[in-house]
């Protein structure tokens, strides 16, 4: 048995049946991050941290104390998320001696379900990215073919599932930063809904559309993730105060008889790629085989959000990032005349060419003259996006999409081409802009072998109706065991 590729469902039947002890489970995990450490997945492992927490939880199980399914199991987190006691960089030479103080509420709630976090994913710098090549601590590959990127900015967090490192991992997601990499990695990544995970603990980017949220082998072990991770959080203002639900226990009905699935025909006017057309085409015509309702639905403004994203999330990320200044956070600069310049050194030393670039965008659209030209435009169409999705969410359960226009390129390819390299997030934006959930799964492969990914788009706190669908296609349509 190849224990790494297992899924959280099936080593969590092995840990309470006494075939494997957790120890025996992370030793496996460290071997294989030895194994495949060329691929740069990771910033840092805790390896005899990892161990010790093993050995605590094969102890309570050998006692018999009642475990959740994640309890013994390697999880990684992205190094984004504070984590007491261990770096969070950000993959950032700004924050490469920053030892965190404290925990994120993300992390408490994985060490109170026994996961054992054993290492910190890479990831483009400052979760700015759709490639995780805009890394100060070099370019992460796919593990599929390690001549493509894994796609960003949670690419480690995609990677190191999709490579077997681990069996879950915590990205976040601000345009589409867990769905994109999980499409590109041939993962199954989930978009909760704004405010349903707490970003405390989380360092921000564009705090208006940021979210964490896990990634997977498969559908079930998302939502035994999600039940970890989710609830209401007093220290995060912008946390949901809902109804908890049990993702994994009450998702799952086995039938997509009834259900309404949306298209919208502006989602598919922009695509060009033949092969992520046949794999869209070919989802649609199973859901139709199987008993769901397809309807034609319309999102005209659609084709404004990626504007309207990029205008927000950097005008948001100018704000966040403006704490960075070399004297409480960063290595300042030893030669400077003045408070001004010693900003300025510091900050020129400590970001990447993408956070300058996003920084120097952001407060364009903030400056006088120009706010109400672009932000507060962007804002008045952003409502009129979120408009539209609720309007067509009275019309179906569901909308379905491409993840992503193509599958992963390869790395280097775009890199030289900000506005290419956008276009990535055409499709994911969209559910950021208005503060949906969003799961993308594996739809098939091109023809390198490179994974394709199809994007459930649902309303607000309707996870459960997405897990439902997407573990339908995976039982009956799509293994992610067919990937290469």
């Amino acid at each position: 048995m190849e224990i790494m590729k297992e899924t959280i469902e099936n080593v969590s039947n092995l840990l309470n049946n006494k075939q494997i002890s957790s120890v025996e489970l992370v030793k496996e995990s460290l071997k294989q991050i030895e194994q495949t450490k060329s691929l740069n997945l990771l910033r840092e492992t805790y390896n005899e941290q990892a161990l010790d927490v093993a050995q605590i939880i094969d102890e309570k199980r050998t006692k018999g104390e009642k475990l959740t399914p994640l309890s013994g199991v390697p999880i990684i987190i992205k190094d984004n998320i504070n984590m007491k006691d261990t770096l969070t960089t950000c993959s950032s030479k700004f924050l490469a001696n920053y030892v965190s103080p404290y925990n994120a509420t993300v992390v408490d709630k994985l060490i109170q379900a026994g996961a054992i976090i054993i290492g910190k994913a890479n990831m483009d710098e400052f979760a700015m990215g759709s490639s995780s090549e805009n890394c100060a601590f070099g370019v992460v590959h796919n593990p599929i073919n390690p001549e493509y990127v894994t796609g960003g900015s949670s690419g480690g967090s995609a990677g190191t599932v999709a490579g077997n490192q681990c069996f879950a991992s915590l990205g976040t997601d601000t345009g589409g930063s867990i769905r994109q990499p999980s499409a590109f990695c041939g993962v199954v990544g989930l978009k909760p809904t704004y405010g349903l995970v707490s970003r405390y603990g989380v360092v921000a980017f564009a705090s208006s559309l940021d979210q964490v949220g896990p990634i997977t082998k498969t559908v079930r072990d998302n939502a035994i993730m999600l039940d970890a991770i989710a609830g209401y959080d007093n220290k995060e203002f912008t946390s949901c105060d809902v109804k908890k639900e049990n993702y994994y226990k009450d998702s799952f009905n086995n039938s997509i008889k009834g259900l309404k699935i949306g298209i919208a025909k502006e989602f598919f006017d922009l695509l060009e790629n033949e092969q992520v057309i046949k794999s869209c085409t070919n989802a649609i015509e199973f859901f139709k085989q199987n008993g769901a309702e397809i309807i034609e639905i319309s999102l005209p403004h659609i084709k404004d959000a990626l504007a309207v994203y990029y205008v927000l999330s950097s005008a948001e990320a100018a704000s966040n990032l403006a704490r960075f200044d070399g004297i409480k956070y960063g290595v300042p600069t030893d030669e400077f005349a003045d408070i001004v310049d010693f900003y300025i050194k510091s900050r020129t030393k400590g970001f990447g060419k993408e956070v300058k670039r996003r920084i120097m965008l952001g407060n364009f659209v903030l400056s006088s003259g120009y706010f109400d030209a672009y932000y507060n435009k962007a804002k008045a169409v952003q409502n009129l996006i979120i408009s539209e999705f609720k309007n067509a969410f009275s019309k179906c359960d569901v909308i379905i999409s491409p993840t992503t226009p193509s599958s992963a390129f390869k790395i280097g390819e775009k890199v030289n081409n900000p506005l290419e390299m956008y276009l990535n997030d055409i499709y994911t934006v969209p559910v950021n802009v208005a503060t949906l959930s969003a799961l993308s799964i594996p739809c098939g492969v091109d023809k390198n072998g490179m994974p394709l990914g199809l994007q459930l788009i649902g309303d607000r706190f309707s996870e459960s109706k997405l897990y439902n669908l997407g573990d339908y296609f995976e039982k009956n349509c799509f293994s992610i065991r067919e990937v290469k």
